[in-house]
């Protein structure tokens, strides 16, 4: 009994010493695990912010050195409209003032001196983009301006479309070049020859293509238009008086425009009218002849006339006695 109760005991004893340590196991167990999930949760938190910080920051980094190292390409073109008092001297100004900067002049047209005017010239200017603005500040001091436009064309992306072709083309034909050298049979040389003569083709009109992107974007395109004051645009009247002004102006054109015609008019009335004098002399000449003629035959009638009238009278002076006798 004594034993059983010992061994009991024992086993009691047992139980709720294991009990005891499963429980601290288990805690130790769940607070090292909870301990580290934490850590392992903080460290990767922290790592992931430290890496999405590490990697965020370069990326957006990179994104701006990438789009500093990609600048953008533009093709400038513009237009300007300048009066100035001597057209020809400022022609000579502006061409000077282009090549200074590295520019050069692609077209030139000029009109001689005219009555009422100096002429006025067009240049077709190419000027380095980056002396565009400060050459334009230039051209406005040759007179006064009238207009100015500029017009800018983002070509960045086919600029960097046309340089991947070009790349993959080159690459493209080294790979049918090595092949070429490999070749054994007829058929494969010229079918390789072929080939690479199409891709060079290609390849020479896409660096053709570039190469004129290049020149549009490194020299902008402007425009320059200089005229005399006689020849500049009138400005429309703002106020009452350039209104009255205008009128006024307008008034003394039509009449000077009138003066001109009739200036020019004179000399056909004169012709005319000596044309006319010349008729109506000839037509009255022909209605005198005409009453002439009709005067001169009308004395005919008029005799046998009297003629009648005589014998009538003598008829009338005989006597009975006359007319018994015979």
């Amino acid at each position: 009994m004594r034993r059983t109760l010992k061994i009991t005991t024992a086993l009691v004893l047992s139980l709720l010493v294991l009990s005891g340590c499963s429980a601290g196991m288990s805690d130790m167990s769940s607070s090292e695990s909870g301990d580290y999930l934490v850590e392992e949760t903080g460290e990767g938190l922290s790592g992931t912010t430290g890496n999405d910080q590490g990697i965020a920051a370069p990326a957006a980094d990179g994104a701006l050195a990438n789009e500093s190292d990609i600048s953008r390409e533009v093709i400038t073109t513009g237009y300007m409209a300048v009066t100035v008092t001597s057209p020809d001297e400022s022609t000579a100004e502006a061409i000077r003032i282009t090549e200074s900067v590295g520019g050069r002049v692609d077209g030139r047209n000029e009109y001689a001196p005219s009555e009422g005017n100096r002429g006025s010239s067009t240049l077709t200017l190419r000027i380095p983009a980056s002396d565009l603005t400060a050459t334009l500040d230039k051209f406005k001091e040759l007179g006064e301006l009238q207009e100015v436009s500029i017009n800018a064309q983002d070509v960045t992306m086919q600029s960097r479309d046309l340089e991947a072709r070009i790349t993959a083309l080159d690459a493209s034909v080294d790979r049918l070049l090595a092949l070429l050298t490999k070749a054994e049979d007829t058929d494969t040389l010229i079918k390789l020859e072929t080939a690479i003569s199409d891709r060079q083709g290609e390849l020479e009109s896409l660096k053709s293509q570039k190469r004129y992107f290049d020149d549009q974007v490194a020299m902008s395109t402007l425009t320059l238009s200089l005229v005399s004051e006689a020849d500049a645009p009138s400005t429309e009247p703002n106020t009452f008086l350039d209104g009255l002004a205008a009128g006024w102006a307008a008034l003394v054109a039509f009449f000077s425009g009138l003066l001109v015609l009739l200036g020019v008019l004179l000399p056909w009335i004169v012709f005319l009218a000596i044309i006319a004098g010349i008729i109506v002399v000839i037509v009255r000449a022909s209605i005198r002849s005409h009453q002439r003629s009709t005067t001169a035959t009308a004395p005919a009638p008029a005799a046998a006339a009297a003629a009648a009238e005589t014998v009538d009278t003598d008829a009338a002076a005989t006597t009975p006695e006359e007319s018994k006798a015979d």
